[in-house]
């Protein structure tokens, strides 16, 4: 039997945590191992429990996420965090980016979405709500997604182009690999060159790239 995906919530509405929590576990492929109130607890519970996924609000009392992000960020084997938000965007997204988050995920997700974004997590995917990529991509923009950027995606090579369309798509590695037929070795091989030509430091990063100069050109290639 597979073993279940460990996760922390971290969120200071009790009742949004425990729906959560309730609704993560029902599938039987999730275990909420620990619940947090703010970040300094969301630190605490992951240095306790080790899970492979944190769930964190940014807007808590005390230590936000944004804080508890710096803070995990130094840990060696800290877990795939995604930022649990709503449609009111802040300057935070930007900052969560460059702090590691490798997904941002809306409160009033459809359960399935939720769930599936977990394990997708779990194995090394990324994952956006496609309603806060049309929110983010045009603040993106104007903070400066530069011509250079756009440039490197046009000089990538058909395969390149192709692992970052997979990629795009919150696919994990062991996905991607089976898709192009290529072994997840490659594809991680793959994935560390995209990022470093992009000039970006996670797959949210890259992912957020192109769909911003794909919807700029009017679409996919």
């Amino acid at each position: 039997m597979e073993r279940a995906v460990r996760v922390v919530l971290a969120d200071d509405e009790p009742l949004l945590r425990h729906g959560l929590g309730v609704l993560l576990q029902a599938s039987g492929r999730i275990q909420v191992v620990a619940e947090a109130v703010d970040g300094a607890g969301a630190v605490d519970a992951v240095r306790r429990h080790r899970p492979e996924v944190l769930l964190l609000d940014v807007q808590m009392p005390g230590m936000d996420g944004l804080a508890a992000l710096r803070v995990l960020s130094t840990m060696p084997d800290a877990p795939v965090t995604a930022v649990l938000t709503t449609f009111d965007l802040d300057d935070y997204i930007a900052q969560a980016l460059e702090l590691g988050a490798q997904g941002f995920l809306l409160k009033d997700a459809e359960p399935e979405m939720l769930v599936r974004a977990v394990l997708d997590l779990a194995a090394g995917g990324a994952v956006l709500d496609p309603r806060i990529t049309a929110r983010l991509l045009p603040r993106l923009r104007g903070a400066g997604v530069a011509l250079h950027r756009a440039q490197a995606i046009a000089s990538l090579s058909g395969r390149e182009r192709q692992v970052l369309g997979l990629l795009a798509d919150g696919r994990p590695n062991a996905n991607i690999a089976q898709a192009l037929g290529i072994t997840e070795a490659t594809v991680k091989s793959y994935v560390s060159t995209l990022l470093t030509k992009l000039g970006v430091h996670n797959r949210v990063q890259a992912a957020l790239l192109l769909h911003g100069v794909d919807t700029a050109a009017g679409g996919r290639p």
